[in-house]
């Protein structure tokens, strides 16, 4: 970790909105408004037919666009290799166009203080290995050096001890407290049990959805009132991409009134017709009754492996703008025998509290911001973070019983204090083999198929005539913030045969580099 001149600040690259915050010399982390004054920016991209690319797009600027120009909830591909959009003959990956997020972001902030260029970005819990690497790769892309990654729940809890004056408090009582952050937001889903003192943070367990968020609520109703406009009118609005887009507007208004209203009314118009509901919270809360109950789940399923009961929790903490909603609050209270806290702002907790970790960070490394206080640089470098990783790592090997079937072998069990190193021996399959090749593998099933494949790597040129049951030994670790390493070494003959991972997944650094030159091409708003 190096740090370059220039402001450090914490991101949270959201499925639906972003936000950029600093701590100030006061000791404050404060949201930096964007040029429309605003403390959060849709995430949304417009890539105009004139070769404009826009940001945040206004409604109004997106209804004089074709559909397939407007590209939204980009974190839900990152690390996926298969996606990508043709825009001026080029074809621009999840990566690139989260890019233009952070670009735009980094713009506007420094507008306010000048120039950026380091910083903390945020991923959910439940991001594996390669979409956090999609997220490092996008950040420089966009010209920023990504001095660490880190999880939403850990930077929400940061932002909530840092609000409570406890953070870094050496001088209070160090009594623990054990919280529970529900984290929901536009498109992804995480739940972690956190214990922390003023100087220690520890991350117990934690579970979540990459594909679980706000937008699959307001689906449910945007599915609702196009069906019921086809069966009134026999006209299927789901034909037409654009009539599909105003749908969705509307149906995202109504959805994030009824978190304030128990009924609102709804009209949608498509083809001269116009559709009017009197949409009501019970309907609404009806239709996504499954939705909420694979949350609860996640949640039940999290403080048992935390082994925390809930009754014992000093505090729920809700994050997420999704959060709004009273059918939420009602099932925590319920499960947690206790109401959630809503002292943070849910849509701008997370980035603030990745401004407070990269101040961490730049107090460890002796580069505070200027002008701070010597008893809150104090406060900073006393924090110790402990998280754990949110998927197992295993390696595919010959099963015992059957040596022709392939199973997952986990090295590194899920909720595992990180950073995390282990060695294992296994032994080769057949004598005088030429080569052993390592898959590595990330998910908690036996079949290798059912699991995730980020990388595989290869050992060559083993000894002649090497016997079958030659010992291997395999490495794998996960560093601090989630990221994976491993190495294997065959062990005959005190040889020793050690190679990289290489990733099977995302952007190679010369591709890196190709988006990063091609980034300074495009001038967002």
């Amino acid at each position: 970790m190096k740090f370059l001149a220039g402001h450090t600040v914490g991101i949270d690259l959201g499925t639906t909105y972003s936000a950029i915050a600093q701590l100030t010399k006061d000791g404050k982390p404060v949201s930096l408004l964007n040029a429309d004054g605003r403390n959060i920016t849709p995430s949304v991209v417009l890539l105009g037919a004139d070769g404009q690319v826009v940001v945040g797009p206004t409604f109004e600027r997106i209804s004089q666009e074709s559909p397939d120009h407007i590209v939204e909830a980009i974190k839900r591909q990152m690390g996926n290799k298969d996606f990508f959009v043709i825009y001026q003959n080029k074809k621009l990956t999840a990566e690139f166009l989260s890019a233009l997020i952070l670009k735009k972001l980094k713009q506007d902030a420094e507008k306010q203080i000048g120039p950026i260029a380091n910083a903390v970005i945020t991923v959910p819990y439940y991001f594996n290995d390669v979409r956090r690497k999609a997220t490092q790769d996008a950040g420089r892309i966009a010209g920023l050096n990504v001095v660490d990654i880190i999880n939403e729940p850990t930077a929400a809890t940061l932002a909530y001890a840092w609000m409570k004056g406890e953070l870094g408090r050496s001088d209070l009582k160090q009594e623990s407290k054990t919280i529970l952050v529900y984290d929901r937001g536009g498109g992804t889903f995480d739940v972690t049990v956190v214990r922390y003192t003023p100087t220690q943070f520890k991350v117990l367990a934690t579970d979540g959805d990459v594909m679980l968020g706000g937008i699959d609520w307001t689906k449910r109703i945007t599915d609702h009132v196009a069906e019921q406009f086809f069966r009134k009118f026999n006209d299927d609005p789901r034909t037409d991409a654009e009539a599909m887009r105003n749908f969705t507007v509307e149906c995202e208004d109504a959805k994030r009134a009824l978190s304030k209203q128990t009924q609102v009314p709804l009209s949608v118009y498509f083809h001269g017709k116009t559709l009017t509901l009197q949409f009501t919270r019970k309907d609404f809360e009806r239709m996504t009754s499954d939705l909420l109950q694979r949350t609860r789940d996640t949640t039940e399923l999290v403080l048992q492996q935390a082994g925390v009961q809930p009754g014992v929790l000093d505090e729920v903490v809700l994050v997420g703008g999704s959060t709004y909603m009273p059918a939420v609050e009602s099932m925590l209270t319920e499960i947690c025998q206790r109401t959630p806290s809503r002292e943070l702002r849910p849509e701008e907790a997370v980035a603030q509290g990745a401004a407070i970790h990269a101040a961490i960070l730049e107090a460890r490394e002796n580069r505070g911001i200027e002008g701070l206080s010597t008893l809150v640089t104090a406060r900073l470098r006393s924090v110790q973070t402990s998280d754990v990783n949110s998927h197992s790592l295993g390696v595919k090997v010959s099963s015992p019983e059957d040596r022709t079937r392939k199973i997952n072998h986990i090295m590194i069990p899920r909720n595992s204090q990180i950073p995390f190193n282990i060695s294992q021996r296994f032994v080769t399959n057949s004598a005088n083999q030429k080569t052993i090749h390592v898959y590595i593998l990330e998910g908690d099933a036996t079949d290798p198929e059912a699991c995730t494949q980020i990388g595989d790597f290869q050992i060559v040129g083993l000894p002649p005539n090497l016997p079958a049951g030659s010992p291997v030994e395999v490495t794998y670790s996960y560093d601090a913030n989630g990221r994976i390493g491993a190495v294997a070494k065959e062990l005959t003959g005190n040889r020793v045969a050690t190679t990289e991972i290489v990733r099977a997944s995302g952007l190679s650094d010369q591709g890196v580099n190709n988006f990063e030159l091609l980034a300074k091409d495009y001038q967002v708003e």
